[in-house]
């Protein structure tokens, strides 16, 4: 059975999340990647996918009308899944399901009005009459009131489940492929030059509400000799990344290929996902969070969506914009290895146990079949 995924930009980070659904669909099915391309590239981490993808440049509108039959086109699946509630991937979804008369499912892993609510009221404003984004404020809006129009919704989220029902398929890891014996820690650490050094590392795209200033207070606060603060996703050039780097202890590191994270967290004491508590984590679940955990290594969070209830004895949870509370868990861990290794193997336990390919397949798998029937 062929399956037509549909991101609502390749070049955005958010096609992390159907990629991983196409990576968990293609065991069983012919599937490929299908959306516009806003940017200049599809999205860095990736290029060397073994997943196929099929875009076409991205536009304004009106452009990007002209661009929707190009599009659906491309969307050949029997099956079709749409990854957010947005218009270039839902909405082209609807179209192509009322064309084609196949089944669509959407899935949904953040909040998206909530991206666009934290500028309050006049800033929700000044986006919703901003009409010449496709994704924009009053297009995604009105996606969210045909959220019900799916033939089924996945969540990745209790927060997103409550609110617009569905099954639950969390953020999961191949922990067969992910296997921390595969690395060696020390070794990872002098291939990235950070050796002699206790390596806290935050992987991802560093964006305001995933707390990367917090983090970097925290470890300047901690004023240790011995310790290296390791950013690992950073785009040259953004206002925030010079004053990262004017930090003696700061290590920069470039937007990786999804397929070398294990490479670069193996080399990390300590991995923090400072979320901060905004309308735009509410419902998310930082995928980064279950890299950490497939690979046992020792994690830092906050206390915001599901992060307790899923590092709940397997890792240390403080106070989302809590500095000092972040700054004392680091040096806990970074001055108890021992409690450290349980809490990573801890982590991976539960990883393979419920955040695991194969426990997300066992959800999904049946779900794709019974729409078929």
């Amino acid at each position: 059975m062929k399956i037509s995924v549909l991101a609502f930009d390749l070049s955005d980070n958010a096609t992390g999340r159907a990629h991983l659904l196409a990576q968990l669909l293609a065991a069983c099915h012919d599937v490929a990647l299908v959306g516009p391309l806003f940017g200049n590239a599809i999205w860095r981490p990736l290029e060397n996918s073994r997943i196929e993808y099929r875009g076409v440049p991205g536009h304004r509108h009106p452009r990007f009308l002209g661009q929707i039959p190009g599009l659906l086109r491309l969307i050949d699946g029997d099956v079709i899944v749409a990854s957010k509630p947005r218009p270039t991937s839902f909405g082209l979804g609807l179209i192509a399901r009322a064309r084609c008369h196949r089944p669509l499912v959407l899935d949904i892993d953040d909040w998206e009005l909530g991206f666009f609510y934290r500028a309050g009221r006049w800033g929700r404003l000044g986006r919703f009459l901003n009409v010449t984004n496709p994704n924009g404020l009053p297009w995604t809006w009105t996606m969210e009131r045909l959220v019900r129009r799916a033939d089924a919704i996945t969540v990745s989220s209790r927060f997103l489940a409550a609110r617009f029902g569905g099954t639950v398929i969390p953020h999961v890891r191949d922990t067969q492929a992910w296997d921390p014996a595969r690395f060696d820690p020390a070794a990872r650490r002098r291939a990235l030059g950070l050796e002699g050094s206790k390596v806290v590392m935050f992987l991802g795209t560093p964006r305001t509400y995933k707390g990367v200033d917090d983090l970097v207070d925290a470890v300047a606060a901690m004023s240790r000799d011995d310790v290296t603060l390791a950013l690992v996703g950073v785009e040259p050039g953004r206002h925030a990344t010079s004053a990262w780097a004017a930090r003696p202890f700061v290590r920069l590191f470039p937007p990786i290929d999804f397929d070398d994270v294990p490479s670069y967290l193996m080399a990390a004491d300590v991995v923090a996902v400072p979320q901060r508590a905004t309308t735009e984590t509410l419902g998310q679940v930082p995928a980064k969070l279950f890299d950490a955990m497939a690979l046992a290594r020792p994690i830092v969070s906050t206390s915001v969506s599901m992060i307790p209830e899923i590092l709940a004895g397997c890792g240390l949870v403080v106070e989302p914009g809590d500095v000092k509370a972040l700054a004392n868990a680091l040096a806990r861990l970074l001055d108890d290895p021992e409690e450290a290794r349980r809490l990573g193997l801890r982590a991976r336990e539960r990883c393979a146990s419920e955040y695991s390919f194969e426990t997300a397949r066992a959800r999904l798998l049946p779900l794709i079949q019974g729409l078929r029937k």
